[in-house]
């Protein structure tokens, strides 16, 4: 008897077609949870984005989107300092209350020139994160305590500024610092452009940097990143010492565009900013996250937001259990995801 060959293809089990088990099958999957991963958002941005625009008439209109997007800038700037921190492996949950300082800061330094107001809040509030980092990478202590901690006593030396929120520290209108906040270039906010440029920078810095090759390092796995040299200490310091800094700049900011350094704000900020960092594709263990994953997880909150200001037979409480659903679905994809990666 003698052996026949044939061309036919092997089928699986079941009589359909080979499984995709090879190497360019896993490496093909593996890009598609990377897509996912670092894209997912944006899709549900641009269709929810949509569907607004189709349900409500004055969604789309140029005014509403130039309030969002001014709106959404302070929170942005905010949260890419936090995506910095959590790329680490780290947590900040200081920025609410350095925000709010910020904001009193510039206010009462407005009175002696712009450059004061725009100085104090950074190097009062970068400093704080300079302690921050020092306390986390030296001390080796946990990053939600420090921080914690930080956060009292942030929000307590602003109370003690304000004679506990007693007196309102204002911004004369006309000041440079008032066109900063308040004016427009090409018929867009000056605090959307300065956001923009952040975001440019930061994401330069991120990809293209020794500093962000560390920053990704020290998140991946510490121990590995300090035996192939990488200056473990110093970046978390740095981390730190960014995003208190750009607390600081938002809290600046924000009390140019309102004229005013209000007290009240900045209350649960750092878990707006902790939830768009990791809606935006960040991953809370570190190791992993893009810049313009946070500036989309940011919209993304702000325009679900709108939607329920233009509902207006909502509660504005609704924009938290929406966003705390948002926020439980994606960490449960992104540790799928992980998984997935690491199986392939």
């Amino acid at each position: 008897m003698t052996a026949t060959k044939t061309d036919a293809p092997v089928t699986a089990a079941g009589g359909g077609p080979p499984k995709d088990t090879g190497p360019e099958g896993a490496a093909r999957k593996e890009r598609l949870s990377g897509l996912v991963q670092q894209h997912g958002a944006l899709a549900v941005l641009v269709i929810v984005s949509l569907v607004a625009s189709f349900s409500f008439d004055s969604f789309a209109t140029g005014d509403n989107v130039g309030n969002m997007a001014t709106s959404s800038a302070f929170l942005a700037i905010v949260a890419l300092g936090m995506t910095f921190v959590i790329i680490t492996g780290g947590i900040d949950l200081s920025v609410g209350s350095l925000f709010a300082l910020g904001g009193v800061l510039a206010a009462w330094g407005s009175r002696h020139g712009t450059l004061v107001a725009l100085l104090l809040p950074l190097v009062v509030c970068g400093g704080i994160g300079v302690v921050n980092g020092l306390l986390v990478a030296r001390s080796r202590l946990a990053p939600f305590i420090v921080t914690l901690a930080a956060m009292l006593g942030a929000r307590g030396l602003m109370l003690a500024l304000t004679d506990e929120g007693a007196e309102t520290y204002l911004i004369g209108k006309g000041s440079f610092l008032a066109e900063l906040g308040q004016g427009t270039t090409l018929g867009i906010g000056n605090p959307v452009w300065i956001t923009l440029a952040l975001f440019a920078a930061g994401a330069v810095v991120l990809r293209r940097t020794r500093f962000g090759q560390h920053v990704y390092a020290v998140g991946g796995n510490e121990d590995a990143a300090a035996l192939m040299g990488a200056p473990v200490a110093r970046t978390k310091i740095l981390v730190y010492t960014l995003s208190g800094l750009l607390a600081g700049l938002a809290g600046a900011l924000n009390a140019a565009w309102l004229a005013s350094g209000v007290t009240i704000l900045g209350n649960g900020m750092e878990l707006e900013a902790i939830s768009a960092v990791v809606i935006g594709g960040t991953l809370l263990t570190g190791g992993l996250g893009f810049v313009s994953g946070s500036l989309v997880g940011v919209l993304l909150l702000k325009v679900i937001q709108n939607i329920i200001n233009q509902i207006g037979s909502l509660d504005s409480s609704y924009q938290q259990v929406v966003s705390g659903a948002f926020l439980a679905v994606v960490v449960v994809a992104q540790t799928w995801l992980g998984r997935r990666r690491r199986l392939l």
